[in-house]
């Protein structure tokens, strides 16, 4: 069986559930070894990690909240203690708030630009000094910094700063045959789109989509499996829409 990744290590946010943990997985079935973050579930990590492993490669489970850069240092400090190296980065951690401008407290504001623009800061100030010659980054995006939907101000304005992040750390590592790429899903049946949402809205949220549907986790994490490999070595700050069309 080909496993592209074997022998490679990837660090994945937020992956125990939804998106991420299927990024976790496809990368662990590609061959990787991963460490699998996550900020509250440990069982639900430790069943990404049993599947992974179920699959032939390594990985453990590790607790960080990411906007937090001392528990970020001490998941880069795990990862490379663990498997001597680090190849691949993913940032997946995030979170969603959805509500007009004008009926955001601070506090919320300031939640969402901690977990989603300084977790990835944090991250990508590690991997900078972290990662093998020849790594992969890979930021999560959204395609709310495209669609401009009313109630998304906050959480739009933390993922445009995650593209401009990614842009500019792409040129600064870029000497080292390091890429970095951004993926910016729509709606994707996860439990951070569904939550809240009436199957009315859902449905007409997949009639956006050119293929009348909203995307899956494995959509995204095919994506993100092309960004990690070789085939990509010439694709770098780059932001690729995985919404079916919709942005």
């Amino acid at each position: 069986m080909n496993k592209p990744l074997h022998n490679k290590v990837a660090i994945v946010t937020g992956a125990s559930r939804g998106i991420g943990a299927e990024i976790a997985r496809t990368l662990g079935g590609a061959g990787a070894n991963v460490v699998v973050n996550y900020a509250k579930d440990r069982e639900a990590a430790e069943a990404v990690c049993t599947a992974i492993q179920q699959a032939g490669a390594e990985a453990i489970a590790i607790k960080a909240d990411v906007s937090n850069s001392a528990e970020v240092c001490r998941l880069f400090d795990a990862a490379i203690e663990r498997f001597q190296r680090l190849d691949i980065l993913v940032n997946n951690a995030g979170v969603l708030l959805s509500r007009k401008m004008s009926d955001i407290s601070d506090d919320e504001f300031d939640r969402v630009l901690d977990v989603n623009v300084k977790g990835v800061f944090y991250a990508l100030r590690e991997a900078a000094v972290r990662l093998e010659d020849g790594g992969r980054v890979v930021n999560l995006s959204s395609t709310v910094t495209r669609l401009m939907l009313p109630n998304y101000g906050a959480y739009a304005a933390s993922k445009g700063a995650v593209e401009q992040l990614t842009r500019v750390f792409a040129r600064e590592v870029g000497d080292r045959g390091i890429t970095a790429n951004i993926v910016s899903p729509g709606p994707v049946n996860s439990e951070m789109f569904t939550a809240g949402k009436s199957e009315e809205t859902i449905r007409r949220m997949a009639a956006i989509s050119f293929l009348g549907r909203v995307g899956e986790p494995e959509d995204i994490a095919g994506v993100v499996l092309f960004l990690v490999s070789e085939e990509s070595r010439w694709v770098t700050g780059q932001n690729i829409s995985a919404s079916g069309g919709a942005a």
